[in-house]
């Protein structure tokens, strides 16, 4: 076992032996979910002089490590990261998907942002989630196969990346990686779990995947060694030829022949779309919170306008008297969640195929009118759309989005930073695996109903287009535009939700990171108020019931990764929620 592994395997052993509460799954889990709750970790903040990685697994953030450590760039940081997370994170996030990236340049003063986001084939139709009455699928039915897989565009959004911030060359990138899937890595607790729920049912129905997480017919276990031959052949190929290989070589065909042949849903996908892929480069989306500028991603990302809605509406209020043990802030929270959702749901789509109102979404004058609409006494029940500035009318989506997604804060020593969130959709993707890794099934995330109402639905499915995402990776900056926060989480369409709370904890009420992240979460996504299960939130309940709230108190599975600048120091942390670590030097 090489030595990688070895540290691997010493690194799962500490976390399982750590492991404070179990959670069982929740029989009552609503089925949209991206992935069940597996237990809580406990955490401390890790501070740091120099450079910062935090993710979702061990081995991926000692990869990490390992790059900054040779003199590599946050950028080459990340590359390492998500080849490694393709393989001992496979249900979140990997190559077979796509991804949003913020990338602060230090020295230049310049943030920027990547568009990996997957794209629907040419083939596609707006009717290819309709049955043949002309409703909606079920959502079982039209996640699992190759019908809802999109073009894959984190390769080619890391390969665009590194051309421009990278420091180490390509190749050198992809060792960790090769040598981890070669030798094997040891099975944590988590995916035992997720694997033994059979929470996406394509695991046991495709056989590809089957036979790799199900060997001789038993599910793989926690602590056993799994070795992934194939991916490690995968990666050799990209290392050395480039993403060519991938988007137009041999690893193409074996994507499209998958797709096309998936014993279940047989999906549309070409060589031709996967040659055609393009990575985008794009401003990011900033607005002002109190003293700081936060920016996000902009659409068809949702994440970034509906967090900074979020904040600037509830920027109104005086957050930083509060807490979350005080009804009066949940309530606020939940009240400007809804505003934002009610926005997100008619106006945020591809804005390549719509128009997306997206300065007019958070317009200061905007967002005070929209918080003028809240009641602090009252739940408003099911908050409606506004009319910014540069809106046409568009109809409600009903996307599933179910996103199973990672999130990788990275801080370099030359003070560069990545933040980038990465997902396959729902847990296992489409459960279609080919060459080792899964393929993502995002066109579920395009409204499955193209009109309603006679309105065409702005996120409506469409050739070539790029669906809707709540992917939230955010970064946050003080008055003299000194980077401030890194920060994000995977959780669907609940990250908004996640990511905004825990700002508001580190920003308002001057949390370290680690605090912030494994406070109680709560949500609403314009329906319900919903509290995190086995936490002191639920003591809310019956007063946020009073106040007209429909309350639902479930597990509440976020991923959170942060790193906090602040004097001179790197404070990072990871969700208790996961098996994530935070390290530096």
């Amino acid at each position: 076992m090489s030595n990688s592994a070895i540290k691997g395997l010493l690194s799962f052993l500490c976390i399982a032996t750590s492991m404070l509460v179990v959670a069982a799954p929740d029989k009552q889990r609503e089925d949209r979910e991206p992935e069940a709750a597996t237990g809580i970790l406990a955490k401390k903040t890790v501070v740091t002089e120099h450079a910062m990685v935090a993710t979702a697994n061990p081995y991926a953030s000692d990869a990490g490590l390992n790059i900054l450590k040779k003199g590599g760039s946050a950028v080459d940081a990340v590359i390492a990261v998500q080849l490694v997370l393709t393989l001992v994170e496979p249900q979140s996030s990997g190559i077979g998907g796509g991804a949003f990236m913020l990338h602060w340049d230090k020295k230049a003063q310049k943030l920027t942002t990547f568009d990996g986001r997957e794209t629907a084939p040419a083939a596609a139709t707006t009717d290819m989630f309709l049955d043949k009455t002309g409703r909606a699928m079920p959502w079982i039915k039209a996640v699992v196969g190759g019908h809802a897989v999109g073009v894959p565009g984190v390769l080619a959004s890391l390969k665009k990346a590194h051309e421009k911030y990278g420091k180490l060359p390509w190749a050198v990138l992809f060792n960790d990686a090769i040598n981890l899937a070669e030798s094997g890595f040891i099975v944590s607790p988590r995916l035992e779990k997720l694997v033994a729920m059979e929470f996406n049912p394509g695991i046991t129905k495709l056989p590809t995947i089957k036979n790799y997480f199900f060997p001789n017919n038993k599910p793989i276990k926690a602590g056993q060694l799994l070795k992934n031959k194939k991916l490690a052949k995968v990666y050799r190929s990209i290392a050395k030829d480039g993403i060519n290989s991938f988007y137009q070589g041999w690893i193409a065909k074996k994507i499209v022949a998958a797709v096309q042949h998936s014993p279940i849903a047989p999906g549309r996908l070409t060589l031709a779309d996967m040659k055609n892929y393009r990575a985008k480069e794009l401003p990011a989306v900033c607005g002002p919170y109190r003293q700081y500028q936060v920016c996000g991603m902009a659409p068809p990302s949702s994440g970034g306008v509906a967090i900074i809605q979020i904040l600037g509406q509830l920027e109104h209020f005086n957050i930083a008297k509060l807490s979350m043990k005080d009804v009066e802030f949940t309530h606020l929270f939940t009240q400007s969640s809804r505003l934002a959702f009610a926005d997100r749901n008619r106006y945020i789509a591809d804005s390549s195929f719509v128009n997306v109102p997206t300065q007019g979404l958070i317009e200061k004058s905007y967002m005070a009118q929209r918080s003028a609409l809240i009641n602090i006494d009252k739940d408003m029940g099911i908050a409606f759309a506004g009319v910014p500035t540069g809106a046409l009318v568009q109809a409600d989506d009903n996307a599933y989005e179910l996103p199973s997604t990672s999130h990788i804060s990275i801080v370099d020593e030359d003070g560069n930073a990545v933040s980038m969130t990465t997902s396959v959709e729902m847990g296992f993707g489409s459960a279609v695996m080919v060459e080792g890794f899964i393929l993502n099934n995002q066109l579920t995330d395009f409204s499955l109903d193209p009109k309603q109402n006679g309105q065409w639905v702005a996120n409506r499915l469409e050739p070539g287009k790029r669906p809707r995402s709540s992917m939230a990776p955010m970064m946050v900056f003080d008055q003299d535009n000194a980077l401030k926060l890194v920060i994000g989480s995977p959780g669907g369409s609940r990250i908004i939700n996640y990511v905004a709370q825990t700002m508001i904890a580190i920003l308002d009420w001057q949390l370290d990171p680690q605090a912030a992240i494994s406070l109680p979460h709560l949500t609403n996504r314009n329906k319900v108020t919903t509290l995190e299960k086995g936490t002191d939130l639920v003591k809310l309940k019956p007063v946020l019931e009073a106040k007209g709230h429909q309350v639902v108190v479930r597990d509440l599975n976020s991923g959170i990764q942060a790193i906090e600048l602040s004097n001179g120091k790197l404070h990072g942390g990871a969700d208790p929620r996961r098996e994530g670590t935070a390290v530096g030097y």
